[in-house]
């Protein structure tokens, strides 16, 4: 982990104090503690799990077929590489720098595997976190391989199949089959879908950019499934929406601003 940022999370950590073990709902970082060290890497990834919270990360292939964690198509924005990513080999993209654009501190950052980065989720002290897979491909050899990997790790029940995932029926069902642990969400594009929602057998999770109320989350909770919610309403610093929610009582929050989130989940 790069000294600075773990320094600066360790810090953090003393600021916002430990958290309860089963505390709802799951706080996750949306591309890792992305505000605070440059998205998709190892720093920004380990930085949450030090803070003790989970994150979500993006799956894409290499021109070799390699799975990596990247979030744009281009390299243009994120390293200093040029073009689409899956026109270079994962050799290639190690020869990148992923940090330098975001602060000269971070470079030397690589764009990381995806074995990788389910290498520190095993290696963590929080299994309790969450961590949202967003699969930018849905081809399902692509998420089967997440799947394979997780499982050999033995965290795949720490995972939540996101991205195409929560719009793809046979996505889900392919990622189901691969392994019958693992958890998908569905999109609820609407909450007057919510009825035929729940009746996806490959579904175990409801993916909400809407802000639901406790009732539409009792209903959900009463078929066995959780609550993920995203978007537009979550992603900011977003207080208020936070608070509806959680007083809903959903499982999981993706946010830009964990820590912001964090700090007042605590002071309720």
């Amino acid at each position: 982990m790069h000294r600075w940022t773990f320094l600066r999370a360790a810090f953090i950590l003393l600021l916002i104090g430990p958290v309860a073990a089963a505390e709802p709902p799951h706080v996750v970082a949306h591309r890792g503690l992305r505000r605070h060290a440059p998205e998709n890497t190892r720093a920004a990834f380990q930085s949450c799990l030090t803070l003790q919270f989970g994150f979500e990360f993006d799956v894409q292939r290499s021109k070799d077929g390699q799975l990596i964690c990247l979030h744009d198509k281009t390299l243009d924005r994120t390293t200093n590489g040029r073009g689409p990513a899956a026109a270079q080999t994962l050799a290639d993209l190690q020869q990148l720098d992923a940090g330098r654009w975001f602060d000269p501190s971070f470079a030397g950052e690589k764009i990381p595997t995806i074995a990788k980065v389910l290498d520190l989720v095993q290696a963590s002290s929080s299994p309790t976190a969450l961590m949202a897979v967003d699969l930018k491909d849905a081809a399902h050899e692509v998420g089967a391989e997440v799947v394979r990997m997780a499982a050999e790790r033995k965290v795949l029940d720490r995972l939540l199949f996101i991205g195409a995932t929560i719009q793809s029926r046979e996505l889900r069902e392919s990622l189901r089959a691969a392994s019958r642990n693992t958890h998908t969400a569905r999109l609820v594009e609407k909450i007057e879908d919510l009825p035929t929602d729940l009746d996806d057998a490959t579904a175990d999770w409801m993916y909400l950019r809407v802000i639901p109320s406790a009732a539409d989350v009792e209903k959900i909770h009463a078929r066995g499934k959780r609550v993920f919610v995203a978007g537009a309403n979550y992603a900011g610093h977003e207080e208020a929406h936070w608070a509806a929610v959680t007083r809903a009582g959903v499982d999981a929050i993706l946010t830009d601003y964990p820590l912001e989130l964090r700090r007042m989940l605590r002071a309720k």
